[in-house]
């Protein structure tokens, strides 16, 4: 009798605790910062110009049911936009990548807070193709390749808030 006690009341301690094991982190605000005066090519140009506000954009729609009032901040720094020349690439010359620093910050204690460093490459951004595109097509210049690289790099920072 007195095993089966112990055996509910240590259930009934893991399922009260459980919850903040296992709390995932709620965000209050989503910054992006970038540097693009180093894209040179002017139709890469056309689509990277708004690198920051789509890519604040991609993160906060992955996280909606984390974002609160109450929470931490996420600062990604965009430091490196390499766009390889198709020719480069398949030459391995150069790799085309989205790079930078993601630092998530709180006032409170809360799970998953940290510094890291992020690199999105061309094949990384391949499962982000819509079904059916011609990757032998695909140029660092063209809006395709532009909208996979943000959605690889928005993946992969909404993926280690929830975690």
């Amino acid at each position: 009798m007195l095993r089966n006690f112990l055996a509910a009341a240590l259930t009934t301690t893991i399922l009260a605790t459980a919850p903040a094991a296992f709390a995932e982190t709620t965000v209050k605000e989503v910054v992006v910062e970038a540097d693009l005066s180093a894209v040179d090519n002017a139709k890469a140009g056309a689509h990277w110009a708004t690198l920051t506000d789509d890519l604040q954009n991609a993160i906060v729609s992955r996280i909606a049911p984390l974002v609160a009032e109450e929470g931490a901040k996420v600062t990604v720094e965009i430091d490196t936009v390499e766009l390889a020349s198709s020719f480069e690439s398949s030459l391995g010359v150069a790799e085309s990548k989205l790079s930078g620093q993601v630092r998530v910050t709180s006032d409170v204690a809360m799970p998953n807070l940290g510094n890291y460093d992020l690199i999105v490459s061309f094949d990384q951004a391949g499962p982000f193709f819509l079904p059916g595109t011609d990757m032998t097509k695909i140029t660092t210049d063209s809006k395709e390749y532009y909208d996979a690289m943000i959605a690889a790099f928005a993946d992969y920072v909404a993926a280690q808030l929830k975690k």
